[in-house]
């Protein structure tokens, strides 16, 4: 298996409309850690950590985001963190 650690940041209408809660469950689903986080300049941030296959998984789902979303774009970038245990929203 081989694991993949990502930021993205993701810029449209994504705050207030449930877009982090979509990227959680996705994320969850899919053995994820990380987490999704408004950012004061209207983005989300996300960092995520999992199986590279996954990763690709939730790559797209950032750009499909919830239902009310309207993503413009996707940033994405390999990282390096300490993954935590789950996949958290703040």
């Amino acid at each position: 298996m081989t694991h993949r650690t990502i930021k993205a940041w993701v810029s449209g209408r994504v705050q207030g409309v449930s877009y982090r809660e979509h990227v959680r469950r996705h994320a969850e689903r899919w053995g994820i850690t990380g987490h999704a986080i408004n950012l004061e300049d209207g983005r989300v941030e996300v960092m995520a950590h999992g199986e590279a296959i996954a990763i690709a998984e939730l790559i797209d789902q950032l750009w499909d985001g919830s239902p009310a979303a309207d993503v413009t774009d996707v940033t994405v970038e390999d990282a390096t963190f300490a993954a935590p245990a789950s996949f958290t929203t703040g």
